[in-house]
């Protein structure tokens, strides 16, 4: 039987084999401020899709750390009944972008390939999905690959279309799915096929192949991609399933030993152990989430990702307490966790410590939440008890939940002890509002920008600020009021795109340079420098004399000695990481910055303040290398590269 870092490593070699490279995970928290965290193997390669970054490679492969706690199928309540949903999953996949790359053909042969050739997978238990007017994925499955027609299903854009967010890179699919056999059919529909998308447990969707041929705009456009790609994801856990001949992801060699830990802390039999089958389901993918969360720099907190982190924790807590914990046992789940992933996610295992630190600081907290929310609660039911209410409202099951992260599902145990039920549609619909805000905050300004530049479909900007602060540019775009212009004048907002420009745009915590640009006709002095989408440089300023015109030579003059005090401070906060990891731990990493003329602020990861003791030994190391007056060169390197320079 092949184990999952066999296959997972089956899966990386295959395609290297094919010309791929074999590219490293990225971080759970992505650099995309449309999305909460990574929730698919494209979203590191989002711009090379879309044109505005060019890679080494066109070929790429990778397994990808994974998180989702909403949409179809990954809300946090499936995680535990179900036996294949998670929160942090793995997701292994092929890509293909830029010049040369593959496309529909060559995506089906590799998977047909590495399925019935390499993983030795019986050819007559899989399906076919593709979306309902692609002929030509159709006539590679069927004339190519050799699939029947009657084992290939047009669907629609529900199943069969895939957008990563609102906007972004998106295109049709083909699915694959394996068919467990009839036995395993919960549908009782006769006719019980792939097509009836209805949820039928006989059926696995394995592995889905996005053909990107599109870029998705607000507006609901959707403008042909430069050039086409592919992007495919198989979830790890499901192949690894498939393979190891069992029906539940639970089952496999993923999750085992880490559920193994769970029993052998509770003492339980095995009927002990099937009895509360959800809870050690949610405390091993939870555990999982939680440990790798933790590792790539999110804390347990009352906002965004670190709220989800906290949720989720504490969810797997609860479900402990009901399965029989009475004492802080997720620390012991994250080194059965490290123990399974830490071979190929190094990460893990250089973080252990901190990890261990931070799961242990929010069971603590938890527990004093959970006396605080059993206080409360109790005042709650005992005043609804006075007036003869037997139902707590679900707005009082939201406060709770909200301000306290107590769970709902505690609150109904407790309330179900004292005679009482909750409103749980009131406390749903008072989660709907909560996640409908949170996504109206999500779409602030700085991606309204970003769409308007995508729009306008301006080449790329060459920077040369790391050579010059003085140079000669064309004005490729001139925009006011969200408008293209032709011509601004005095007094004029305008956000200028030059062909070349020696401004830095804000970038990486540094603030974007200042200064003018000087045209035959006027001069606009620039106050701000932004990239809205990478690689397009925009200079926000006011046109201060005469008038600037579109395609005009202008001479772009950076503000210098600015810029020297920025890239001061921007030195500085690399020598303070470096201390702080010496004094602190290696657990200290960034987690922000703000790099501007006059100051610097470095946001950090520990767990306590950092004491005066700690504070002058910091201080004292940075400022004995600023005294040391060392030469400072820059090197363009890759990201692995860096990393194994000590970056």
């Amino acid at each position: 039987m092949m184990t999952s870092a066999e296959i997972r490593r089956a899966f990386l070699d295959y395609f290297r084999s094919k010309g791929h490279a074999v590219v490293s995970s990225s971080p759970l928290v992505p650099d995309d401020p449309t999305l909460l965290f990574t929730n698919a193997g494209m979203v590191q390669f989002k711009d090379a899709f879309l044109g505005l970054e060019k890679r080494s490679y066109t070929r790429a492969t990778t397994a990808q750390k994974c998180m989702r706690v909403s949409g179809k199928h990954n809300d946090l309540e499936t995680v535990g009944p179900s036996p294949r949903h998670h929160t942090f999953f793995e997701m292994l996949g092929n890509f293909s972008f830029g010049e040369g790359a593959y496309f529909k053909r060559e995506a089906i042969e590799y998977a047909w390939e590495f399925f019935t050739q390499v993983m030795g997978l019986d050819p007559d238990r899989f399906q076919f999905t593709i979306f309902k007017d692609d002929d030509e994925a159709f006539g590679y499955w069927r004339d190519v690959i050799g699939v029947p027609a009657e084992r290939i299903h047009r669907m629609g854009e529900k199943t069969n279309f895939w957008m990563m967010g609102d906007t972004g890179p998106c295109g049709p699919t083909s699915e694959i799915h394996y068919d467990f056999g009839p036995e395993f059919c919960t549908c009782g529909d006769p006719r019980c096929s792939v097509a009836l998308d209805n949820g039928c447990e006989r059926w696995l969707e394995l592995w889905n192949l996005v053909f990107m041929q599109f870029d998705q705009s607000s507006d609901g456009r959707r403008i042909p991609l430069p050039r086409p790609g592919v992007d495919t994801g198989m979830g790890l856990e499901r192949i690894v399933a498939v393979k190891q001949g069992v029906y539940s992801n639970y089952e496999t060699d993923l999750f085992t030993p880490i559920m193994a830990r769970t029993r052998e802390l509770l003492g339980h039999s095995a009927a002990e152990m099937e009895q509360h089958q959800v809870a050690y389901r949610v405390i091993a993918d939870h555990g999982r989430a939680m440990t790798f969360l933790i590792a790539d720099g999110v804390l347990p907190g009352n906002e965004g990702r670190s709220y989800v982190l906290r949720l989720i924790m504490r969810r797997a807590m609860r479900f402990g307490k009901l399965a029989g914990f009475s004492k802080p046992f997720l620390g012991d789940i994250a080194r059965a966790v490290i123990d399974v992933m830490g071979g190929h996610y190094r990460e893990i295992v250089d973080r252990a410590d901190f990890v261990l630190q931070a799961i242990r600081a929010e069971e603590d907290r938890f527990q004093r939440t959970l006396d605080t929310g059993v206080a409360l609660l109790d005042t709650l039911i005992a005043d609804l008890n006075s007036h003869g209410v037997k139902v707590i409202p679900g707005s009082e099951v939201f406060r709770l939940y909200d301000t306290l992260g107590f769970p709902p599902d505690l609150t109904r145990v407790i309330a179900e002890e004292h005679g009482l039920t909750i409103d749980r549609k009131g406390f749903e619909s008072a989660m709907a509002e909560q996640r409908a805000r949170a996504r109206a905050a999500m779409r602030f300004g700085v991606e309204e920008v970003a769409e308007r530049y995508r729009h306008f479909g301006l080449p790329p900007t060459r920077f040369l600020g790391y050579e010059t602060l003085v140079a000669d540019g064309a004005i490729q775009a001139m925009v006011g009021s969200g408008q293209l212009l032709d011509r601004a004048g005095e007094g004029d907002e305008v956000e200028i795109v030059l062909d070349q420009t020696p401004f830095y745009a804000e970038a990486g915590g540094q603030v974007g340079d200042t200064g003018q640009l000087m045209s035959p006709t006027g001069t606009l002095r620039v106050e701000d420098t932004q990239s809205p989408v990478p690689g397009l440089i925009v200079h926000y300023g006011r046109v201060t004399v005469g008038y600037v015109a579109r395609g005009q030579q202008v001479r772009a003059e950076v503000e210098a000695e600015r810029r020297w005090d920025i890239m001061r401070n921007h030195t500085a906060t690399h020598l303070l990481h470096k201390a702080l990891h010496e004094v602190l731990g290696p657990h200290a990493l960034q987690n922000g910055s703000l790099v501007a003329p006059d100051r610097l602020r470095f946001d950090f990861q520990h767990l306590s303040a950092v004491s005066l003791i700690e504070l002058a030994e910091i201080e004292r190391r940075v400022n004995r290398q600023i005294s040391a007056d060392m030469p400072v060169k820059s090197q363009n390197t890759t990201f692995d590269e860096a990393l194994q320079a000590g970056a």
